[in-house]
């Protein structure tokens, strides 16, 4: 294995990033879908106040789970990586009712995102959706603590892996094709650390089989990443990051204080279809 790492260069994927302080455009998120921007960083995107009571209501959550798939976390909702279908769907509906639990009766920012660019792409005669199958339907987001005590909280990934080797049950499986959105909502942050750092390589099919992350996409070596450039976003609580995932990705070790991520993916599955899901 080590033999195969160090034979395989990365091609290095020049980033777009654009970071400023106000509200997101549904403008700005359309364009990370189409490929035109790598990533966005919104500084005060949203109330820290609102913020603060989505992280308290995370905290004393009856759904509360601790990762058991091999990547450190707490988390509210459900995640498809490692899951067919019909695992996640299922997962997916027993959780709806703790994710509705973190925003109560708020107006949270994640609703308020989803139904901006849902009528901005109607407007553009594009369906916006979550994601269904006969098992159930997706959540509009879910809520993670990460947890690695690593050189990472959590391990430089990709996000298309998991997506392209989902399986045909799933309806998401066809973004894979076009650009995977990830969007983190940041409630809280941590006192040191915790950083967002995207590195400029995006892996082809040939690169996670070197790495023997054909399926998972996570993680990558630090041997592997070496060289290959990296950013990092620096976050506070009430900032947004929108970021293609298909490039490498990870969260940089903190200290002190709970950091909480809203997170939710979503794509082009057709050119008048967007698929949202978790």
């Amino acid at each position: 294995m080590m033999t195969t790492q160090a034979s395989q260069t990365p091609t290095i994927s020049p980033l777009a990033i654009k970071e400023r302080t106000g509200s997101i455009s549904t403008a700005e998120i359309i364009s990370v879908m189409k490929g035109e921007i790598t990533a966005v960083h919104i500084k005060n995107g949203f109330s820290v106040e609102v913020g603060d009571e989505i992280t308290a209501n995370f905290t004393a959550n009856g759904g509360l789970k601790e990762r058991k798939d091999g990547v450190p976390g707490q988390y509210v909702g459900a995640s498809h990586y490692r899951k067919d279908a019909s695992a996640y769907f299922a997962e997916a509906e027993e959780a709806r009712p703790f994710v509705d639990a973190l925003f109560a009766n708020l107006a949270d920012p994640v609703h308020g995102l989803f139904e901006a660019l849902r009528r901005e792409l109607h407007n553009q005669k594009i369906e916006l959706r979550l994601s269904r199958s006969k098992h159930g339907q997706a959540n509009l987001c879910r809520a993670v603590c990460w947890s690695g005590s690593g050189t990472y909280a959590l391990e430089p990934h990709d996000d298309a892996a998991q997506v392209l080797c989902g399986g045909s049950d799933y309806d998401i499986s066809s973004v894979a094709n076009n650009t995977i959105v990830a969007l983190n909502f940041y409630p809280s942050v941590a006192e040191q650390g915790g950083n967002l750092r995207i590195w400029s390589h995006k892996p082809t099919v040939k690169d996670r089989k070197s790495q023997g992350v054909e399926t998972t996409g996570y993680p990558y070596s630090d041997a592997y990443l070496k060289h290959i450039p990296c950013h990092d976003f620096e976050l506070k609580a009430g900032d947004i990051a929108v970021l293609d995932g298909g490039f490498i990705h990870g969260v940089t070790p903190f200290t002190r204080n709970r950091r909480l991520v809203l997170n939710s993916f979503f794509g082009f599955a057709r050119p008048d279809l967007v698929l949202w899901w978790t």
